[in-house]
């Protein structure tokens, strides 16, 4: 156990010392019936990768999952309804095939602590053990930068949306995961971009 727990740590290490535009990515995104992980449901998972600095959407994935047992708000949100999800797939099949994306890529999300809080429940749930190499956060990653400029931040300005908005990037209001997933893609590497200023940035400095 001891030996699992350093030869992990030690990845870890040598992985946050790596430059951070030279690696690969999984940027993730969910539609959810509500925010509590422990009462709602994932009613679909989207993921985007980035190698090398390219956002690769046509490996991109967008899979509803049939097992929701109440869809909610969700076809006013999301627009997706029983016929959708009737044509989804099982949340484990889901859960497996992004699983599998774990050992080679970092993930992102943007509000980790939300999407990743769903997923660590349903991946425990399916007894899918895979752990991910690492986790980035989009939000985070601009806070601290906000931060570090001494900027006030106030209510929504973290937004996914709002931080598009600094760096420029157009403006997305759609309510839908794979779109989300490629806005928080762009959204990251225009991050590197602005806090790399052209020097090497290394990923322990996104963390």
């Amino acid at each position: 156990m001891v030996k699992q727990l350093l030869t992990r740590y030690l990845k870890r290490r040598r992985l946050l010392g790596k430059n951070a535009l030279h690696q690969r990515y999984l940027v993730i995104d969910l539609e959810l019936t509500g925010l509590d992980a422990k009462q709602h449901e994932i009613v679909s998972v989207a993921w985007v990768e980035i190698d090398n600095q390219c956002i690769k959407m046509s490996e991109s994935q967008h899979i509803i999952n049939k097992d929701v047992i109440s869809l909610e708000q969700s076809p006013v949100y999301h627009g997706i309804n029983d016929d959708a999800v009737a044509k989804g797939q099982s949340l484990h099949s889901i859960l497996t095939q992004l699983s599998s994306h774990f050992s080679d890529c970092i993930l992102v999300f943007h509000n980790a602590m939300l999407d990743w809080g769903f997923l660590k429940i349903a991946l425990k749930n399916a007894n899918i053990t895979t752990r991910p190499k690492l986790i980035l956060d989009t939000l985070h990653i601009e806070k601290k930068r906000l931060l570090n400029q001494s900027t006030e931040i106030k209510q929504d300005d973290l937004t996914l949306n709002a931080c598009r908005i600094r760096y420029k990037l157009p403006s997305y209001h759609c309510h839908h995961a794979l779109t989300d997933a490629q806005a928080t893609a762009e959204l990251l590497l225009a991050q590197c971009h602005q806090i790399s200023r052209g020097k090497e940035l290394k990923v322990g400095e996104l963390t």
